[in-house]
């Protein structure tokens, strides 16, 4: 059985920054990519807040260059999902695939959390042409313009708040009568004037033509319909951790993120250590995944000199 020191699942820049210093400190690790090679940032059509991109740059063009630098330094990146891993035995016994078996001494978890969508096809239409699940991230693209945000928690408004400053008209649709957010972000919407909050009102169509988001059909709960005219579409309902092949093996928290202790990358069982959004429910940036995937990559070095 092929047996390697360092196993990192999944890609994007928690895994791939992992493999750029787990490589770098001859550990010589295997990168399985997993379902979606690259993570969630190669459906982002501009980056423009990493570091070291001034002009801007794809989320898919960035994702390359990482996984090169990876590969320059001997990681051995390979497309595959992760199945099945006994944490019972030593080294962990991790399936590929359903069928390949690899030995680890270690393992770096990096297999992202993904963002819930409505489930509208016109929603996947125009996923990266006006449809986006981070504010953060692609707000900018639409100052100045007016848009939509999706949801009444506490992201929600947070979000809607945030685009209130840069865009000139944020509708908040919200299928239910009130907001769930706290007390302090429900202020902080209602006192702001270019917010629009529209209670009891679902997504029917996201509307659009070949450049991208134009509007979007919403429907009342008593049946009345009606148009708003937006060019940005921002889901703010959650994510959702891929944390499923872990259940009942590492400690998740109540929504399912992955447990560390505090300042570390170190879960529940020795040798496994997670980085990037699947034990982030804050953040959610990529600068924080790399920085996560860097943190885990020297536990994991110093956790094998320890042996």
């Amino acid at each position: 059985m092929e047996q390697t020191k360092c196993l990192i699942i999944g890609s994007g820049p928690a895994g791939y920054t992992a493999a750029i210093y787990a490589s770098r400190a001859n550990l010589s690790p295997v990168l399985y990519e997993g379902i979606e090679p690259g993570g969630q940032l190669t459906t982002t059509t501009e980056i423009e807040n990493f570091p070291g991109y001034p002009e801007g740059i794809t989320g898919t063009a960035m994702m390359e260059d990482l996984k090169r630098q990876a590969q320059r330094f001997g990681a051995d990146v390979r497309f595959g999902i992760v199945t099945n891993i006994d944490f019972d035995v030593r080294p962990f016994v991790v399936t590929i695939d359903g069928e390949k078996q690899i030995e680890a001494e270690t393992l770096i978890v990096a297999t992202g959390a993904s963002a819930k969508y409505l489930g509208l096809e016109s929603e996947a239409k125009f996923r990266g042409m006006g449809v986006s699940a981070c504010a953060t991230c692609d707000g900018f693209f639409y100052r100045k313009q007016d848009v939509a945000v999706v949801g009444g928690g506490d992201t929600a408004c947070e979000e809607a708040t945030y685009l209130a400053s840069i865009c000139k008209q944020v509708y908040l649709i919200v299928r239910k009568p009130f907001l769930r957010a706290s007390k302090a972000m429900q202020e902080r919407v209602f006192n702001t004037p270019n917010i629009k909050v529209m209670f009891e009102y679902n997504t029917v169509e996201v509307l659009g033509d070949e450049d991208g988001v134009t509007g979007a059909l919403l429907q009342h709960s008593s049946g009345e319909q009606t148009t708003i005219d937006i060019t940005g579409f921002f889901l703010a309902i959650g994510h959702h951790p891929n944390t499923e092949l872990f259940k009942g093996k590492l400690e998740l928290d109540a929504e399912g993120y992955i447990k560390t202790v505090p300042g570390t990358s170190k879960t529940n069982i020795e040798g496994v250590f997670a980085a990037g959004d699947v034990k982030d429910p804050h953040y959610r940036q990529a600068i924080t995944a790399a920085g996560s995937g860097c943190i885990a990559a020297l536990d994991c070095e110093r956790y094998l000199l320890s042996k």
